[in-house]
């Protein structure tokens, strides 16, 4: 006699694909978290080890780097913010590291107008003596995720496009560094706490009289990231006051790192001043 084969029946099989989509419906959302965790788990890490550049480039220099950069005749500029000081300050105007006469300018000159960093058209001597007054890369320029502005956004506005910034880890834009495309995340702000003042009362005092000034990065927010960003809303800076605000503090207007600087990774959404923002305090955000 022949063996009788088995298979299964279409119940079975039905029964088994209901488990198996079961399965994958629970699995999804773990691994969906998995990754998120990860993610900012990767991106703290960053933000510890920019940290721990400042600290080095302080020993170097005496104090932290601006946050805000100058242009002749005496003025700040505004559009040179300090999303791109920070790169400058950590890899270098030409990613060759700081040189101590940079002025701060986004055109890499000191305040005399004469060019402190390389363009490519320096002899070779001159060139071996313009790395030799330097120090740095803070940072490892494989590991720090720095990218000219011009790469990022279709549009700079009045920023040199050619200037760098330390990007998060979010990988949200596609950019192409000659013949390799890579991901890219929104650039890391920084803003440099001024020590001299007592307070972030916004509605007594101008932003320059304030620990932290809001203009440090306010037109980099709001004219060249893509996206509509909470923390350059208001007119009269309460958002970003009250974003940066140390809550424990009732006695007056008080913010988070009062004597150093803050740090600030828009997060997996890529705007600023919402709820996945990654920094190196607390943001102090309603509900």
């Amino acid at each position: 006699m022949k063996d009788k084969k088995s298979a299964f029946t279409l119940v079975e099989l039905l029964a088994v694909l209901a488990i198996i989509a079961i399965l994958v419906s629970l699995l999804i959302p773990a691994l969906t978290m998995v990754r998120k965790v990860a993610k900012e788990t990767q991106q703290k890490a960053q933000i510890t080890t920019i940290e721990l550049a400042i600290v080095a480039f302080k020993n170097d220099y005496g104090d932290y780097p601006p946050s805000i950069g100058w242009k002749p005749p005496d003025d700040i500029d505004w559009y040179y913010c300090g999303a791109q000081t920070l790169a400058e300050a950590l890899v270098g105007w030409d990613l060759m590291g700081f040189h101590p006469k940079s002025a701060w300018r986004q055109d890499g000159k000191d305040k005399a107008g004469n060019m402190v960093y390389l363009d490519g058209t320096e002899s070779a001597a001159v060139r071996e003596k313009n790395l030799k007054e330097r120090k740095g890369p803070y940072l490892e320029l494989a590991t720090a995720n720095v990218f000219k502005l011009g790469d990022l956004f279709t549009d700079t506005s009045s920023f040199n496009p050619n200037t760098f910034v330390i990007c998060d880890v979010f990988g949200k834009k596609s950019v192409t560094i000659g013949s390799k495309t890579v991901k890219a995340g929104a650039p890391i702000l920084y803003y440099k706490a001024n020590t001299s003042s007592k307070t972030i009362d916004y509605l007594s005092k101008p932003p320059a009289d304030l620990i932290y000034n809001r203009m440090d990065n306010f037109y980099f927010v709001r004219d060249v990231k893509e996206g509509v960003n909470p923390l350059a809303s208001g007119s009269s800076g309460s958002f970003f006051y009250g974003y940066i605000g140390d809550p424990k503090v009732t006695a007056t207007p008080w913010p988070s790192r009062p004597d150093s600087y803050i740090l600030i990774s828009a997060g997996a959404d890529g705007l600023y001043g919402t709820r996945d923002d990654i920094c190196n305090f607390d943001p102090n955000l309603p509900g």
